[in-house]
């Protein structure tokens, strides 16, 4: 799920947090690959987010090993809200589509599609089973507010229960939320998080550089962030140390956009930026 909503400027750390020991730079050698992804230091893997088949195939062919799928993407496409717990069959669907490919799938499976943590570890065995390598779980409600973190921790334990090999990246969106002091907040989240087992978190919303580089710091999991316009660029975020750097809807959004530009370049009689040819589009059906 993504929410347009300002990014926060964080407030200093105003209580104790769990802390512990820093990731190590060196993956086992049984790490998946894409697991692997994550522990490229000064290289974080850029996921780029797909809404259908060959956006994905598109994304793969211009050499991405790695590919997310945007929950905003996949809703707005079948004209259903995001967030709302409401594509869990069109989730499903496309993760069988998109899991036969060659590139590694990463599955935005919002909150789980439930508040049973059984109900959202099946839902991620049946992801695996379709050919994901990876999802991305968030503790955001529809309403704006964050579930309680023990819940939360309860889905995540039972996704690696039942799928260890599966890649769990779990979110918090404390930041976006309007959590009181939202730094300590994000760092207890994350720490029982961690602790019940993700391989990976994922803050969206925050672009200090500052409070980046602490949680880089206190994390045992690789970091992910969310790239905005207005945030710090690839090559910062990689300098500070964060291991994946997510676009979230952004391309989806740009489609979009783009759409409409070319239409009215159309009616007004003005240049159309170059696109695909049809039998570009028609061979990603293919790949």
């Amino acid at each position: 799920m993504t929410r347009p909503t300002p990014m926060a400027r964080p407030a200093p750390m105003a209580e104790p947090v769990p802390t512990t020991p820093p990731a190590s730079t060196t993956p086992p050698a049984s790490m998946t690959p894409f697991a692997a992804l994550h522990h490229r230091p000064g290289r974080p893997l850029l996921l780029l987010n797909a809404w259908d088949h060959a956006s994905a195939a598109a994304l793969a062919a211009a050499g991405h090993p790695a590919i997310g799928t945007t929950s905003l993407g996949v809703a707005a496409a079948a004209g259903l809200p995001d967030g709302a717990a409401a594509t869990r069959a069109e989730t499903v669907r496309l993760a069988r589509r998109l899991g036969r490919d060659r590139f590694l799938l990463s599955v935005d499976v919002e909150s789980g599609f439930s508040d049973d943590p059984a109900e959202v570890a099946a839902l991620a065995v049946e992801l695996a089973e379709a050919g994901a390598v990876g999802i991305n779980l968030e503790d955001g409600r529809p309403d704006g507010t964050l579930a309680p973190s023990a819940v939360h921790a309860a889905k995540v334990a039972a996704v690696k229960a039942a799928v260890p090999e599966l890649f769990l990246n779990a979110r918090t969106d404390a930041y976006w939320c309007g959590a009181d002091g939202p730094e300590p907040e994000t760092l207890r989240r994350l720490d029982a998080y961690q602790r019940a087992g993700a391989d990976g978190v994922f803050v969206p919303g925050l672009g200090d550089p500052a409070v980046i580089a602490r949680l880089v710091g206190r994390l045992s999991v690789p970091l992910n962030i969310l790239w905005t316009p207005t945030g710090p660029g690839l090559a910062e975020l990689a300098g500070l140390g964060v291991a994946r750097v997510s676009l979230g809807s952004l391309l989806y959004r740009s489609a979009l956009a783009a759409a409409v530009a070319t239409a009215a370049a159309v009616a007004s009689g003005g240049p159309v930026a170059p696109v695909p040819g049809y039998a570009e589009v028609q061979a990603l059906s293919g790949s």
